[in-house]
């Protein structure tokens, strides 16, 4: 698809990713975490490309929730490149019309319940302001004029393929300021939009997204600790509804599956570590004390029985020693 005609060069990098433990290293550097939605299909791929003043990121992602602190002095520009993405960022449900900015530092949640493919254009601080941000600090979603989308789309291929097949017009300073020329005046065209929501959509979507921050907060300090939606929405002095329809929102879950899978994957975490933990000690240090339900939710998320998990940890630990 996207990828089959591109081949890795000293102008491209390109990998693909056959599990989450191996795409790991890639959030880690860059302040990401990932909850995986469908493990057993797990599959992403990831393209990068370096002009004068830019970063180009194409990304075959994959079924998630995606918690990413954006640091991005010079601006941020992220937007599909198929007709069929379906994303919610900070509470705001996207589809391939729209296209998403940034310019600053951001806490950003997204939630993607299935395979997208979108382009990350990340400019250098450097690059002279062309009036395309207008608020720092905030994560904004605008609808893009279809032709716009369609050209800078092209352009963005266009770039990849000229990357994989001639990689030394990369090297020469003339050859990469036309291509990321290009690519800056099709950019233009695709700022010339209006916001796709009232304010009030944008601020409902702002308090959504810090609730399930404050619940993430939450069941990190209290990893053992049994959560009642109750005690929850009363700690935050909310509503159980208010609680509820934020984690919807944001997450596109009930706050108890939302809760549920977040213990399963920090549980998963310590059995990998191997050592001389056991699956009982790990699974009730994340406040599964029914080990039976457990064993059950976690071959249910992962596919596989959690004694696997710790075997495939202890072995990759021995084999590093």
């Amino acid at each position: 698809m996207l990828f089959d005609a591109l081949a890795p060069s000293s102008a491209l990098q390109l990998i693909g990713f056959a599990d989450v433990d191996a795409f790991r290293p890639i959030e880690s550097m860059e302040d990401a975490r990932s909850i995986p939605l469908d493990v057993s299909n797990f599959a992403a791929a990831r393209a990068v490309v370096s002009l004068p003043a830019c970063r180009i990121i194409v990304m075959k992602s994959f079924a998630r929730i995606l918690d990413a602190a954006y640091r991005m002095p010079g601006g941020m520009v992220i937007l599909s490149m198929t007709d069929d993405l379906q994303a919610n960022a900070n509470g705001m449900d996207l589809d391939a019309r729209f296209f998403v900015v940034l310019r600053g530092n951001e806490e950003c949640h997204f939630v993607e319940p299935q395979t997208n493919h979108y382009a990350m254009i990340i400019f250098s601080p450097g690059l002279k302001d062309r009036g395309w941000f207008d608020h720092a600090d905030d994560l904004r979603a605008y609808v893009a004029n279809r032709p716009a989308l369609l050209h800078t789309r092209q352009l963005l291929l266009d770039i990849l393929r000229t990357a994989s097949v001639q990689p030394f017009l990369f090297e020469t300073t003339e050859a990469a300021a036309h291509l990321q020329e290009g690519l800056l005046l099709a950019l233009d065209d695709l700022f010339r939009i209006e916001p796709p929501s009232h304010r009030s959509a944008s601020v409902q979507a702002d308090r959504s997204a810090k609730l399930v921050q404050r619940i993430d907060d939450y069941v990190a300090a209290y990893p053992t600790a049994p959560i009642y939606t109750a005690d929850l929405a009363g700690e935050f002095g909310v509503s159980i509804r208010t609680l509820g329809g934020a984690v919807s929102q944001v997450r596109g879950m009930s706050l108890h599956q939302y809760i549920r899978l977040k213990r399963l994957w920090a549980t998963r975490a310590r059995l990998l570590k191997g050592g001389g933990a056991t699956v009982a000690t790990c699974a009730r240090a994340q406040g599964f004390h029914h080990l039976g339900e457990f064993a059950a939710a976690y071959r249910a998320t992962f596919h596989e029985a959690p004694s696997d998990t710790l075997a495939r940890g202890r072995q990759t630990r021995f084999s590093a020693d």
